[in-house]
């Protein structure tokens, strides 16, 4: 009866143990939210917002063709309900998602132009909806929120990293180590829209090759393999219905 707690307890060890070394071979800051100037790329993405704008709002003109979050990564089904959080994915640790990559063409000429790209998708909230607090499952990468539409009442919505707390604006970039505790609470009666990008984080040699397993490893998992034939599924069905 207390192998389970041992186990568990093990893991956690474990994990803290890792997480600890990326720090210690981060070529970028550790904390909760970055340093916007250590990534200088992070200008091209700015730039490129009324473009993303563009393709976003055709998008949001169907929404109903949009999946929720939980829909696509049953992982997730504690932080997303019912309807309140819609992902539209261009990549997923790696694999390209084509059929959303050609509705959005210049967002895709993007995002190919962020350095190690891992995840990619519009992360659209509703009025109202709080994302609980959760932990991302590894150090490895680094995300990005690029601000599309923001509620006018910019305080009433927000994230919290570790003590962190921060608002979003449109065409501004926030970048943001998502292994520290987070939530979403969106206090408006306005929808809040980003593009959220996962990066590898810049290491230094030993730390890189310890980070290239690691995410070989989550892209080889259910964790990630389920979502890939989920959204093959969702956009197939989207096909046949069209």
């Amino acid at each position: 009866m207390q192998l389970y707690p041992s186990i568990k307890k093990l893991g956690v060890k474990l994990m803290r143990g890792v997480s600890e070394f990326q720090a210690r071979h981060s070529l970028v800051g550790t904390g909760p939210v970055l340093d916007n100037a250590e990534f200088p790329w992070v200008s091209t993405v700015e730039a490129a917002f009324p473009q993303i704008r563009a393709e976003l709002d055709a998008l949001l003109e169907h929404p109903e063709r949009i999946p929720a979050f939980h829909e696509i990564s049953p992982d997730q089904k504690r932080i997303s309900k019912g309807d309140n959080w819609k992902v539209f994915t261009f990549h997923a640790y790696g694999t390209r998602i084509e059929e959303n990559r050609a509705l959005c063409p210049e967002t895709s000429r993007l995002i190919d132009q962020v350095p190690g790209l891992q995840n990619a998708w519009f992360s659209i909230l509703a009025p109202g909806y709080h994302i609980p607090p959760h932990h991302g499952p590894t150090r490895a990468v680094v995300r990005l929120h690029l601000g599309l539409v923001v509620p006018e009442d910019r305080a009433s919505c927000w994230i919290r990293v570790d003590d962190r707390i921060c608002t979003w604006e449109e065409g501004k970039v926030l970048v943001f180590d998502d292994t520290y505790e987070h939530e979403v609470r969106n206090d408006t009666p306005d929808r809040r829209v980003v593009l959220f990008l996962d990066f590898d984080r810049p290491m230094d040699r030993v730390g890189g090759l310890v980070n290239g397993l690691l995410v070989y490893l989550i892209r080889i998992s259910s964790y990630v393999q389920v979502p890939l034939k989920n959204l093959a599924d969702w956009n197939k069905d989207l096909q046949k219905a069209n």
